[in-house]
């Protein structure tokens, strides 16, 4: 039987509560949003803590915003509020589709946005597309705020930027360019609930005349300890048009940057030929998309 070890539970009800716990006890605490993953944790041993702060009940850190320059998605928003957003669906499919495909319904009405990027697992789901639809991430402490880039905020597997006194509060992500979309996609070894192979956002935006690539921000999950952001990929398609000879180049130029491993999901090998027909599909999809926008 997997009994949890003893800690002192801490139960805020606003974000300076959980702020002023942060200052004393940060150090020695884990921050508890929908626990769909901390609490397995804690039930394997394989972290320990003396102080849980459970933050889900604090209103102000839940919920979506819209704003005049896009959307601001509170921290502890739930995963499942995401999916079954329809107005989130209008600009920001590839966030919907990938909460959608995030564990069981079950988990997605108790996880949170939040927890899903600080828990910082190499597949997350989220962590690609929000970095496609070039999210920020606003972090706070009692010494004050700062902003990092989704794609900056995970450093490695479960480790990530956030300070022991600090929490992730919201992510902020701006308003479509003109003439842009943006897909997700993944591959796993089943249809069915599993952590995926290989995962993937793109964003494309393109010129007024809706055919020559403006830029293009391809994001790679699950073959790396971090999400990778490719560089091969807009050196290869700005300022240019799509044509089936650049799609086959796109698959290569990824490939060469993915830095996957073998595991029980699959092997190194298996993920880079996915990396290639992934970047081929979604970057075509997320064309022609953005040339109807």
């Amino acid at each position: 039987m997997n009994i949890l070890s003893n800690f002192q539970y801490h139960a805020p009800k606003t974000k300076a509560e959980v702020l002023e716990l942060l200052a004393d006890i940060g150090d020695r605490s884990k921050m508890l949003a929908g626990g769909t993953d901390l609490i397995i944790m804690l039930k394997e041993k394989m972290i320990e803590t003396e102080n849980i702060i459970n933050i889900g009940d604090v209103e102000e850190l839940a919920g979506i915003k819209f704003t005049d320059e896009g959307v601001e998605i509170g921290a502890c928003t739930k995963i499942a509020d995401i999916e079954n957003s329809t107005e989130l669906v209008k600009d920001y499919n590839a966030l919907v589709h990938a909460a959608g495909e995030l564990g069981s319904y079950q988990v997605r009405t108790m996880a949170t946005l939040g927890g899903n990027i600080s828990h910082s697992s190499p597949a997350g789901e989220t962590p690609t597309p929000l970095a496609a639809l070039n999210a920020s991430v606003v972090i706070e402490s009692k010494r004050g705020t700062r902003v990092v880039k989704a794609e900056d905020f995970i450093l490695g597997n479960r480790k990530n930027v956030l300070e022991k006194d600090e929490m992730l509060t919201k992510f902020v992500i701006p308003a479509p360019a003109a003439n842009s979309a943006t897909v997700y996609g993944y591959i796993g070894l089943r249809n069915a609930m599993e952590i995926d192979a290989v995962n993937m956002a793109v964003n494309v935006e393109l010129e007024a005349d809706k055919k020559t690539v403006k830029s293009v921000k391809l994001v790679m999950g699950s073959v790396s300890p971090k999400p990778i952001v490719s560089e091969a990929v807009p050196a290869l398609l700005v300022g240019k048009e799509l044509n089936e000879d650049l799609v086959e180049k796109i698959g290569e130029a990824a490939m060469s940057e993915a830095k996957p491993i073998s595991d029980i999901r699959a092997s190194a090998e298996y993920r880079k030929d996915v990396v290639g027909a992934l970047a081929r599909r979604l970057t075509k999809e997320a064309y022609e998309l953005a040339m109807e926008a």
